[in-house]
């Protein structure tokens, strides 16, 4: 941290009550938190279009529908064990700093999905095959409990009041990214290659590419400090107990409840649709009669032309958030989801490359709402000294419930009452808890995080602000 009013060096500074962040810094800090969503959904994208290979890998032998449902059982289960990586990396996060954490569970997040490239099949080694898959998605799981929320914080806490959607929007575009990124790997491998090279070893190549995002990750996060936040925190707390996790976790539910719930709430909402279209709909296409009338790669392409189409827009929503405010687009994604959730899916059903390219497009602009708005919006729920453990912990409970089983619980409704219209059926579910979620949301645009200061971008800025504030 450098001297009051100082903005021309690389690190951040408070100006008086104001907290005033380079530019160039704030770049590196989006840059840095990005890449972990990258590394992390590029495994998404990876497993939900090789879903049908895996299945054929890790469980030969099996009928089609007991080999989905357990395909997707090994992809939810890692989110099992996301509420304990909360616990464990949350506080650590709150105690010892947020880019110690970040780069921890990146490094980890990358090494359990270059493993997978190593794991043998079942034909090989029977069912010890699924158990080593299994165990290297729980090492995703736990890693992944403190990345999300640890990126959200990280970027929230760099961001200045008056843009924090726009920058917090950028955390989202890595997430498109590296779904868009896997699933074009995935999808270009299952084109090219003949199925029984495609089962022997070509299903391997996209899981090996995750290393080197690791590592890319690692580097961009040592390479930076902590944010101004965390420094006042720290400052504040010397000579304080060194372990703090437990009364940590204990305050967390006890004190803040409310916003615990509130913030489980929009995560539910947020990612009941973000792992409906990004991890469901490419199996529930393939499933449909005749592939819905097209064929498999090219429901593919469709939906990865969806995700790009999201990564051009979704800054700009997240730049609409910071004129008119969070709480109006969240309750526009939820309406949507009330009101196009089942014509999607019928477009869908209906068949065709317009059909299927209007009801994957009507499921995107629902995701757009929140993927756009929540880095911004859950961070600002809970206060400084436990924002990393509080949102950590809210967030991947919500997902581990909600987020993560959206695949396997909805593809077990429709082969149990054969009704092609439960993923409608579930996002209107979703959409009309996000309305009540949002309705006790307090708006947070253009209004310093709590327990923080003013932040801006420019000494200008934090001058104006200072002049306003003065007596």
């Amino acid at each position: 941290m450098g001297k009051p009013d100082e903005v021309a060096g690389e690190r951040p500074a408070e100006a008086g009550r104001v907290t005033v962040t380079e530019p160039g810094v704030i770049r590196r800090a989006i840059g840095a938190a990005a890449i972990g969503n990258v590394t992390e959904w590029f495994d998404f994208g990876v497993f939900a279009y090789l879903e049908t290979t895996i299945r054929k890998v890790f469980f030969t032998g099996a009928n089609e529908t007991v080999g989905t449902i357990g395909t997707l059982g090994l992809f939810a289960v890692a989110f099992l064990v996301r509420p304990f990586g909360g616990m464990f990396f949350g506080p650590l996060g709150d105690r010892i700093g947020r880019t110690k954490v970040l780069s921890i569970t990146v490094i980890l997040m990358a090494v359990g999905t270059f493993v997978i490239a190593f794991i043998p099949s079942y034909g090989a080694i029977g069912a010890v095959a699924p158990m080593l898959m299994l165990a290297a998605r729980l090492l995703q799981g736990f890693s992944t409990g403190g990345e999300y929320g640890g990126a959200m914080t990280f970027i929230a806490e760099y961001a200045p009041d008056k843009r924090r959607g726009f920058l917090g929007s950028w955390l989202e575009f890595g997430t498109l990214t590296g779904y868009a990124l896997g699933a074009t790997i995935a999808t270009v491998v299952t084109t090219v290659l003949p199925e029984d090279e495609l089962l022997s070893w070509g299903w391997r190549i996209p899981f090996l590419i995750s290393g080197p995002l690791g590592l890319i990750g690692l580097y961009l996060r040592l390479k930076l400090e902590e944010t101004p936040a965390f420094k006042a925190l720290a400052a504040e707390s010397q000579g304080r107990e060194g372990n703090q996790t437990l009364r940590e976790i204990r305050t967390i539910f006890v004190k803040y409840w409310r916003p615990m719930v509130v913030c489980g709430g929009l995560v539910l909402v947020f990612n009941v649709t973000n792992y409906m279209l990004t991890s469901y709909m490419p199996t529930y296409l393939a499933g449909l009669p005749d592939h819905g009338g097209i064929s498999e790669t090219t429901s593919q392409v469709l939906q990865i032309v969806v995700l790009l189409l999201m990564m051009v827009f979704i800054t700009f929503v997240g730049r609409l958030s910071d004129r008119i405010g969070r709480r109006p687009v969240i309750f526009a994604g939820c309406a949507f989801m009330v009101v196009l959730s089942v014509p999607s899916v019928l477009l869908m059903r209906a068949g065709g490359v317009g059909p299927v390219f209007g009801g994957l497009a009507m499921m995107g602009l629902m995701l757009l709402c929140f993927n756009s708005t929540m880095p911004s919006t859950l961070p600002a729920l809970f206060p400084t000294e436990i924002r990393y453990g509080g949102l950590s912990i809210a967030f991947n409970i919500s997902v581990s419930l909600f987020g993560g089983t959206t695949a396997v619980v909805t593809a077990s409704l429709v082969a149990v009452t054969g009704d092609l219209n439960w993923p409608g059926y579930y996002l209107i579910i979703a959409g009309i808890i996000g309305a009540v979620a949002c309705f006790f949301t307090r708006e947070s645009a253009r209004r310093p995080l709590p327990g923080s200061p003013p932040a801006v971008s420019t000494e200008a800025e934090a001058r104006a602000l200072r002049e306003h504030a003065a007596p």
